[in-house]
């Protein structure tokens, strides 16, 4: 059992959120590698630039039945899990070890529409010359040049030829419209990978000196082959308004189409600050008009993307909707949103 097999024993979620555009694979991105500078002091319990960017090289793209996957590796580097410490929600630092060698980073798409897409269950395993080289738990993760994906450091075993098997298990959370019935099956696919440590060494790094720390985000990459998790610009149905908490943007509304029944749809589309990207991995709970709570579910639809929403009988767009966090995003981070969303209050939409 390697260093993070274990962590599958104490209930580690894996996920995968909506459309966007590698022009330049090595285009910049917020990271932190085994060379990076020390955080900086007094982080803002809020979303904050970064220490530095990195860039990242293109591994391949293929497809696993409905679904499409895009790879790719920079330097292995330091990010944060999401723990239950005693009820509280904290982020615990994940450091490089000395036999990382990159940090793999996945993206799986609707290739119809671009919308990324959340709980594939997607895993990677490592193989040359058909030896078993590396098997780690794969994290979703949010980044803010690159939104929503999955990312872990791997070891190798020096340049040469790799072969890389990407698996999925099928998304369990409700899909509408063209997405229903989608993303159901378990499906596999290999991609070859050359590693040289002179192409990782010429990948571009720069360090942010004086906004380090400061509220704000560094903007998202356009990338040309794999989208990144933004969240609609707008939503179908009736706004209801917008709230915040724990850094989070909550927007509402009331959605009355065929493809979610006879009952009103309350859609909530929750995003990063600044950027505007889908957040996964949440657990969240209504009140309508001060009456008894209704859950929300994770859903994907083509209009709303990835969102949380439930039909509620009663439901209008003048209602008075009350938003519970039950469980902060379950999602690991890099350097900028790890202190942001873990203390979320409830909220009200307005």
């Amino acid at each position: 059992m390697n260093r993070r097999q274990a962590l599958t024993g104490i209930g580690v979620t894996i996920f995968g959120s909506t459309a966007g555009c590698i022009g330049n694979p090595s285009s910049l991105f917020e990271t932190t590698s085994g060379r990076a500078p020390p955080l900086v002091e007094d982080r803002p319990n809020a979303v904050y630039l970064p220490t530095h960017v990195e860039g990242m090289n293109m591994i391949g793209v293929t497809n696993l039945g409905d679904l499409t996957v895009g790879l790719t590796y920079s330097y292995p580097h330091r990010f944060w899990t999401v723990e239950n410490d005693g009820g509280e929600y904290i982020a615990q630092r994940t450091d490089v070890e000395q036999d990382d060698s990159v940090h793999l980073m996945a993206v799986p798409w609707d290739p119809e529409t671009g919308t990324v897409l959340p709980n594939t269950g997607l895993s990677v395993e490592i193989t040359r010359e058909d030896e078993l080289v590396s098997e780690e738990v794969i994290y979703p993760m949010l980044s803010q040049r690159m939104g929503f994906h999955y990312g872990a450091n791997f070891s190798l075993t020096g340049d040469g030829i790799y072969d890389i098997l990407l698996s999925v298990g099928g998304i369990n959370v409700s899909r509408y419209g063209q997405f229903e019935g989608k993303f159901a099956k378990a499906s596999t696919s290999t991609i070859s990978f050359e590693f040289s440590k002179q192409d990782m060494n010429n990948i571009s790094y720069e360090r942010l000196s004086s906004d380090q720390g400061q509220d704000g985000a560094v903007e998202p990459m356009s990338m040309e082959m794999i989208p990144t998790g933004d969240a609609p610009e707008s939503l179908p149905g009736t706004n209801i308004g917008r709230g915040t908490s724990g850094d989070a943007v909550f927007v509402g509304t009331v959605v009355e189409k065929d493809r979610f029944g006879s009952t009103p749809y309350l859609g909530v589309s929750v995003r990063t600050p600044h950027n505007g990207l889908v957040i996964p991995g949440m657990a969240l709970s209504v009140s309508i008009d001060d009456t008894e709570s209704v859950v929300l579910f994770s859903g994907l639809d083509p209009e709303l993307g990835f969102h949380y929403g439930a039909t509620v009988e009663g439901l209008s767009t003048e209602s008075a909707v009350e938003i519970t966090v039950e469980v902060p995003p379950q999602v690991a981070r890099h350097e900028g949103y790890e202190t942001a969303f873990l203390e979320m209050s409830p909220l009200s939409l307005e």
